[in-house]
């Protein structure tokens, strides 16, 4: 096993703390901010005593497969509220009604998995029945922000000719506009009735749900002829979960307690180019 270590604020010498923590064969410094510890100890007292510094000094540690590289996959899936983008979508829209509070407590309702996402979805929805579609667009423009680090994990994974997949509980006018921006390769979402400008409080077609997201991200992979193995998934709600359990690596993101729990790697500290450390 190999250990990863990395934090944006965290010093070398701090990384080589946590470290010791493992007693790495070998440790080779990524970058200012990373190290990775090579044949570390990986007892379930060693992981929780690493795990616990890095989580008081603000670091996020990964336990992984020293053979582990990004070749091993050939699609990277991502959520995108609070994934690859900083904001939930739906939130922000409801933000335009006054309503935002509302709706956000729903939303944080569904990602903890305390309700189910669909009626979850249904219910926001409903709530921003006569708003102008036009909200839509401001949202996207002034709101809408890459998470850090995004630019960077599109750049390497296209390099490395792994396909991309945006799969989101949110909305096609978000995810069509970032797969056009991104380059991205396919991209599912749910779809906002809109009749004569307006919003109508409705879901147009199927809701994208839990189950919809893990048979997307099978779907892909079978038209790229790989298996759910040779992807990694990215997601921080309770909705991503099924999806994440049938990728070869699971990613939390900033993710609710009960993502983190399920994953193989959670960072909590790092952009999402955490994860090329990771598989470097």
């Amino acid at each position: 096993m190999k250990l990863v270590l990395q934090g944006p604020q965290a010093s070398l010498g701090l990384l080589h703390t946590i470290a010791a923590l493992a007693a790495p064969h070998s440790v080779h410094v990524l970058s200012a901010h990373a190290l990775r510890c090579a044949n570390v100890t990986c007892d379930s007292a060693t992981r929780a005593a690493v795990q616990q510094a890095a989580q008081a000094a603000c670091v996020d540690a990964t336990f992984i497969d020293s053979a582990a590289t990004l070749r091993d996959y050939s699609l990277l899936a991502m959520d995108m509220d609070s994934t690859l983008i900083t904001i939930e979508c739906i939130d922000e829209i409801a933000d335009m009604q006054g309503l935002k509070p509302q709706v956000a407590a729903i939303t944080e309702a569904a990602m903890r998995g305390e309700i189910g996402f669909a009626d979850s979805l249904r219910q926001r929805v409903a709530l921003l029945k006569g708003l102008d579609a036009a909200a839509l667009h401001r949202v996207y423009d002034e709101r809408l922000q890459l998470s850090p680090g995004a630019d960077a994990l599109l750049a390497a994974v296209k390099a490395a000719n792994i396909k991309t997949l945006l799969v989101s509980g949110g909305f096609t006018f978000f995810t069509d506009h970032l797969r056009a921006r991104l380059g991205l390769d396919y991209s599912n979402a749910n779809s906002l009735e809109i009749i004569d400008g307006k919003l109508t409080g409705q879901v147009a077609g199927a809701i994208v749900d839990a189950e919809a997201k893990r048979d997307t991200v099978k779907l892909v992979c079978e038209q790229l002829g790989i298996a759910p193995s040779q992807a990694i998934v990215m997601g921080d709600g309770a909705n991503d979960l099924q999806m994440m359990a049938i990728a070869g690596l699971s990613v939390a993101f900033r993710a609710k307690p009960v993502v983190q729990r399920q994953a193989a790697v959670a960072l909590n500290f790092s952009g999402l180019d955490g994860v090329l450390h990771i598989l470097r």
